[in-house]
């Protein structure tokens, strides 16, 4: 969004305001727009509290996102604080979304605030078509893959026709749960009291909630047995797969376990963007309003694990994911999304 609003406007005339920023970066951007030199601020969610003092217009990016509600404390909804700023201040506020949360797109039903539509897609790009793969099926057919025989053979072409492809699932590190096949333990949080996932990599398992890890456990707790195994599926064992199953691709990884280090997301991004990628993995943050030409094939693994989180709208969250994910092939050319799917 930057790199957008930079080419258009300049580089002057834009702030930004997000976590990653040191402090010293923080507190010039925040004089930069007391001092009024910024006129267009962009940020994430703790940036609705920027000292701008002669607003004239609020515009909240893909407002259905959960993330826009801050779960530390102080506690606030952006959306919410966004609100009240426009009315305090008398200038629109501006909610944009492909998939609107389902509040919001009631109150414009309703009339209490205004529906604007947009009924083009950018450059006139066709939505791709939607296969949707039962692995039922797939697993009677002898197939133990996580990628379905109609997934894997469109990588292959796509590859063949130098083109990109993004696979999704939204799940990090290798295996989702440990459990022990003798006794039923399940290894969990000593805080949080939630399952430990297994990330390869580091050796470790964490708690993707309080961020405690611990060691691998090669001996079950509770019973003493050796038959420790590990479950479900994670960004990193498709990462391994994928090598696996297509070594001469070049394959990269998104999460927010390769998104540690300073500018390290953005790197990734441009290295996928100029071409010199063939597979981006990742959880959602792949799916978060990238603009890639040359994608034309965009697989979903596990569509329908989000179905079953912890979580009342989870149908919703489900259809506005998967939505957005579709939305991520943009060629004029007829495109496909192939959705490996349990449903």
């Amino acid at each position: 969004m930057l790199d957008r609003f930079i080419a258009r406007f300049g580089k002057e005339k834009i702030a930004i305001l997000h976590s990653k920023l040191s402090i010293g970066e923080r507190h010039d951007e925040w004089n930069r727009i007391k001092e009024k030199k910024a006129k267009i601020i962009i940020g994430a969610r703790s940036a609705i509290f920027a000292p701008a003092n002669d607003l004239g217009i609020i515009i909240i990016d893909e407002e259905h996102d959960s993330s826009y509600k801050s779960e530390a404390n102080p506690k606030y909804d952006a959306k919410q604080v966004a609100s009240y700023i426009a009315k305090q201040n008398n200038i629109p506020l501006v909610l944009g979304s492909a998939t609107p949360d389902l509040s919001t797109y009631y109150k414009a039903k309703e009339g209490k605030i205004t529906l604007l539509k947009l009924t083009k897609r950018a450059n006139n790009s066709l939505l791709p078509k939607v296969e949707i793969i039962d692995l039922k099926d797939e697993l009677a057919n002898g197939n133990r893959s996580m990628l379905s025989r109609s997934l894997y053979s469109s990588i292959e072409e796509n590859l063949k026709n130098k083109q990109q492809t993004i696979l999704f699932l939204n799940r990090r590190g290798y295996s989702t749960f440990i459990m022990c096949r003798n006794c039923g333990y399940t290894l969990k949080c000593k805080n949080c009291n939630i399952s430990l996932t297994y990330h390869s990599y580091e050796k470790k398992l964490k708690c993707h909630y309080c961020g405690y890890e611990q060691d691998l456990v090669t001996i079950c707790p509770e019973c003493h047995s050796d038959k420790i195994r590990y479950f479900g599926t994670g960004t990193q064992k498709l990462e391994q797969e994928i090598l696996k199953e297509f070594p001469e691709a070049k394959t990269i990884r998104m999460d927010i376990d390769t998104v540690t280090k300073k500018n390290s997301h953005e790197e990734i991004l441009k290295k996928f963007k100029n071409e010199n990628i063939d597979i981006l993995i990742g959880t959602q943050m792949v799916v978060k309003g990238h603009h890639f030409p040359n994608v034309t094939l965009v697989g979903v693994i596990a569509a329908d694990s989000s179905l079953n989180i912890d979580d009342y709208r989870a149908n919703e969250r489900t259809f506005q994911i998967l939505t957005q994910v579709a939305r991520k092939s943009r060629k004029r050319k007829p495109s496909r999304k192939s959705n490996n799917s349990k449903l």
